[in-house]
């Protein structure tokens, strides 16, 4: 059974100020949504709201149904995964990095070990398995990054830019990778980028942050139109 994700009047604010209200969003059983906005429209801090990794000032958020407070959160987190912009690795090998996060949540060193190992493969990096992280290029440090993501088999999935610290070749080839990789997975996933051409590759529906504010929302065709898959010059927060 897939996994749902919804976010009712989650208001975050700091230092007095508005950082987003959100009324509702929802992310449907192993739907991709991407959100996308200009800079400064509150995606990261959504994000990171939504994967319980800081708490809105207020509102609910909604895990199967199932209300985050005080005393489930931590259980909750441990049905997620969060890939950053930077790979952000251990400063040790990469199979060591695959695997720590694996035997914290407490799966069995062979387990770990196996599943490093299919998802190393996966993003073809099992050959470095034994490089230190400090030694890995870009791409491959943000390979790892998702390895090990996928190897913690999450319920839901958060993406914050993964792809934008890579230079365009690196970028156009992974994404094509992950792209393939969120299909056969089926996992619920919401996926921040400021480039919105790489929607299509990623994501089904989308949702505009602009201002703190969700502005639209919709499958990729209803929020962009032929626009995105044609001109590719075409910003949605232009008509907000």
């Amino acid at each position: 059974m897939t996994s749902s994700l919804v976010a009712e009047n989650v208001n975050l604010k700091r230092g007095g100020q508005d950082i987003f209200h959100i009324e509702k969003l929802a992310l449907h059983g192993g739907e991709v949504l991407a959100l996308v906005g200009p800079n400064g429209a509150g995606k990261t801090s959504l994000l990171l709201t939504l994967a319980l990794l800081q708490s809105p000032t207020s509102g609910n958020i909604a895990f199967n149904g199932v209300i985050a407070g005080n005393g489930n959160v931590l259980s909750l987190r441990r049905r997620m995964a969060v890939v950053f912009q930077d790979a952000l690795l251990l400063d040790t090998t990469l199979l060591h990095n695959v695997t720590i996060p694996l035997r914290i949540r407490g799966v069995s060193k062979v387990e770990a070990a196996a599943r490093a190992e299919k998802w190393l493969n996966r993003f073809g990096i099992a050959h470095l398995a034994s490089r230190k992280a400090r030694r890995l290029s870009g791409g491959e440090a943000q390979r790892a990054s998702l390895a090990r993501a996928f190897a913690l088999e999450p319920e839901f999935l958060f993406l914050d830019e993964p792809l934008g610290a890579l230079d365009y070749p690196t970028r156009k080839t992974l994404l094509g990778e992950l792209g393939q990789i969120l299909k056969d997975m089926h996992m619920t996933t919401l996926f921040v980028t400021h480039d919105f051409t790489e929607i299509p590759y990623l994501a089904s529906r989308v949702a505009v942050l602009y201002e703190g504010r969700i502005v639209k929302y919709g499958t990729v065709r209803e929020v962009f139109g032929e626009e995105l898959l044609e001109s590719k010059v075409w910003t949605p927060w232009e008509s907000a």
